[in-house]
């Protein structure tokens, strides 16, 4: 089961200004073949899957742990899309002024089209992800290995999507989830080490660029977001931590396994659309709510 939570594991800055095509290119992250929507899913069905889990439930935990985080990184990567398309096209209600005209010149038109300015399970090329990504056969030693490749390709893919943009949103979410998925790179060479005895961290990093390299990653390595594994539980997979701990390859520096999750801030409140039909329901009677909220007893 998901325990949800109406937050982001991170404050996003507002963007200078409307990009659709910043948003096209942070798309990767969302529906690539190693966007967040592969990571999340691969763990999903790996965890599900799972046989003889009571055995290796340290491994078990752990895959739990990283999944429960994916389902946060496919919200901050769509909140920064919806950020970038927020005002991109004329706000009215009157058709025939061509409202959406910047669209024809936008690189994905199914932002306009097929959604309300707003991010789909698509990569940068306006692909649909598939299930064809998922990756579960069911044997461990293959399953980690995977998932090592899975996170290398994806830290590759989030450094080209950075060099592409320059805009804050999207730099600050990509730095984020740069030190991120670096912890789960190493999260996953560590539990190839337990398992097998090889120490395929010394393949790391993959690519060979630091995190210090990236301004906006440096403040979440300060605030020791690259050491500390969370379970995403409230009081499950505890077991996880019998692999994550020791010292952090690169920084050499203590891991930390902390129960629960990532403390959280505000999402956006993300501005209406109306020449898109966005939310599409401006006779709503604010006040109906409040009277409603008041006989329940419900603070607004």
């Amino acid at each position: 089961m998901i325990l949800k939570m109406d937050q982001l594991p991170i404050e996003l800055p507002k963007p200078k200004n409307p990009s659709p095509n910043s948003a096209a290119a942070v798309q990767e992250l969302l529906g690539g073949k190693f966007g967040e929507m592969s990571t999340l899913m691969n763990y999903t069905y790996q965890s599900f899957n799972f046989r003889g889990r009571n055995k290796l439930r340290p491994f078990y935990d752990l895959i739990c742990s990283i999944a429960g985080e994916e389902y946060g990184h496919i919200e901050v990567v769509a909140y920064t899309t919806n950020l970038l398309l927020t005002g991109a096209s004329k706000r009215g209600m009157d058709p025939s002024t061509t409202p959406l005209a910047n669209g024809v010149d936008a690189r994905n038109t199914s932002h306009f089209i097929a959604s309300g300015q707003s991010a789909l399970p698509m990569d940068s090329m306006g692909r649909f992800w598939t299930g064809e990504n998922v990756f579960s056969s069911g044997n461990l030693k293959l399953d980690l290995l995977h998932n090592f490749f899975l996170e290398c390709g994806a830290r590759a893919n989030k450094m080209r999507v950075y060099e592409m943009v320059d805009d804050p949103t999207a730099r600050t979410m990509v730095g984020y989830l740069l030190v991120r998925g670096g912890l789960h790179v190493v999260a996953y060479a560590k539990a190839l080490e337990v398992l097998t005895g090889v120490n395929v961290t010394k393949l790391l990093p993959i690519p060979n660029l630091s995190n210090a390299a990236f301004p906006e990653a440096k403040k979440f390595m300060e605030n020791k977001l690259h050491l500390k594994l969370y379970t995403f539980s409230q009081d499950d997979y505890k077991q996880a931590g019998l692999i994550w701990n020791g010292t952090h390859p690169e920084t050499g520096e203590e891991l930390e396994f902390i129960e629960g999750a990532i403390p959280g801030v505000p999402a956006p409140d993300l501005e209406e659309e109306p020449q898109l039909d966005a939310p599409g329901a401006f006779d709503i009677d604010p006040d109906m709510f409040a009277d409603i909220a008041k006989k329940l007893g419900i603070k607004l």
